[in-house]
């Protein structure tokens, strides 16, 4: 499994993939979501994990770009702004369950692309 992470907040992404590393999951990083695109039709990723909210392209606008490049690519988002409504709208908006409040625990992630890849992987057998 290969995952994208895509965060404007270099620290944040960074750290989060070197976090992911340790943890035997192959995970590269980008902060802009140009180089987004440049990475998938360079390469293939499984998961993409993106921040909600950045500069130029938003996370639900460079999710439907990085569906036109891999059709079968799976989503997490991530966002660190606004209210319980703003999430609950960003999460409709999203079409997504995956969806998910910085700052957020290792260990929840993991899990969330472990349920991304089960959900993947019943799709197939049926």
């Amino acid at each position: 499994m290969k995952i994208l992470l895509v965060d404007d907040e270099v620290d944040f992404v960074s750290a989060l993939s070197e976090r992911l590393h340790l943890r035997g999951l192959d995970a590269d990083w980008v902060s802009r979501p140009e180089d987004a695109v440049n990475r998938v039709e360079r390469s293939h990723y499984d998961i993409a994990i993106l921040d909600v909210k950045m500069p130029r392209v938003s996370g639900i606008g460079l999710k439907v770009m990085l569906q036109k490049k891999c059709p079968d690519m799976k989503f997490i988002f991530l966002t660190g702004h606004g209210s319980q409504e703003s999430y609950e709208a960003g999460a409709a908006e999203a079409g997504e369950e995956y969806y998910l409040m910085k700052p957020l625990k290792l260990e929840t992630l993991i899990q969330k692309i472990d349920e991304v890849l089960s959900v993947e992987n019943k799709g197939r057998q049926t």
